[in-house]
């Protein structure tokens, strides 16, 4: 074994130290020291430079709630050496910029903002003294809170949901289904839901489930900020029901019979939702008016009234024959 390592170091001893690999190593060191020149001068430059500094609000008090925070970055654009801006990215040479929650805050309105010319000022003293702040990206911090004030809201889904061919939407269900919602006492007062950010979900058949965030309004803080939402579908069925057949501004001391008594209504429904359908939940009717209006053998009836759950109700027949007595 220690044989075979000291040839492989003779071969390579003599690899690198025959009078071509001399050569070629003496061209790689004056490379080297050429690139250390040239980057050196490069860097001796002036150049832009896109810097990020962190933003931190300070001494916020516990009884405050942000409702909507501030930025925790600001992009300055900075000219300098090439040294210095080396520095200023891959140093610890840029401490972050404290923003005094008191200084800044206004309590009676809940809202809070830092001038651009404090901002300057600020970002100034976190670079050298030769180094120009070109442009600064944000050019206004700023920060709502209040000290507390919420209330429990509902969630409303934001979209277009549509199942699949033969499919309809049963139900949606939320978890939770409310949500407590912090802000001033003027914008709670104009909010009666908040909305998820709008979902495009198409051709499905069985139940989906998903997390979604709510839309985010400025100066209002959500808790949770994000819900999970679940989509039931239930596939239609085509059904029918006999409903009696009543009337409508009839004088007092007539009563209307009609042949037949009842009839039946067509109508289209989810397959878990056709068990709780009742003919009370329909109106057929004969309108007595009408009646006196065009005097006919046979009666017009119209269907005025059908459960929110059943789709394309309609009768099977559009008129019958009627007798009105006088009690």
């Amino acid at each position: 074994m220690k044989y075979r390592l000291t040839q492989i170091f003779k071969v390579v001893r003599n690899f690198l130290f025959s009078s071509v690999n001399k050569e070629f190593l003496i061209f790689l060191f004056f490379l080297f020291l050429s690139s250390i020149f040239w980057l050196m001068m490069a860097l001796n430059e002036t150049y832009e430079q896109e810097i990020k500094v962190p933003v931190r609000l300070v001494n916020v008090p516990k009884n405050v709630v942000l409702t909507t925070e501030m930025e925790d970055t600001v992009r300055v654009t900075v000219r300098d050496k090439g040294f210095t801006l080396a520095t200023y990215m891959y140093g610890d040479m840029i401490q972050p910029v404290s923003v005094n929650f008191s200084v800044y805050a206004n309590r009676q309105t809940g809202y809070g903002y830092v001038p651009a010319s404090d901002l300057l000022k600020m970002l100034s003293q976190r670079f050298m003294a030769q180094s120009k702040i070109i442009q600064v990206k944000s050019d206004r911090l700023d920060f709502y809170f209040n000290y507390g004030v919420s209330k429990q809201l509902p969630v409303r889904m934001a979209g277009y949901v549509v199942p699949g061919k033969s499919y309809y939407l049963a139900r949606t269900r939320f978890w939770p289904d409310q949500i407590t919602v912090y802000a001033s006492k003027r914008v709670l007062d104009s909010l009666r839901f908040v909305k998820t950010v709008p979902i495009n979900i198409v051709n499905f058949g069985d139940t989906v489930i998903q997390t979604v965030a709510l839309e985010k309004i400025k100066g209002v803080k959500m808790v949770p900020d994000r819900v999970r939402i679940g989509l039931y579908p239930d596939i239609m069925t085509e059904e029918s029901i006999d409903v009696p057949v009543g009337s409508i501004n009839m004088p007092e001391g007539k009563v209307l019979r009609t042949f037949p008594s009842r009839v039946k209504v067509n109508f289209i429904v989810g397959a878990s939702m056709f068990r709780n359908i009742t003919a009370d939940q329909f109106q057929v009717v004969v309108d007595y008016n009408e009646l006196m209006e065009h005097p006919s053998d046979k009666c017009n009836i119209y269907l005025k009234a059908s459960p929110h759950s059943v789709r394309s109700a309609k009768l099977s027949i559009s008129q019958v024959d009627y007798l009105i007595e006088q009690q």
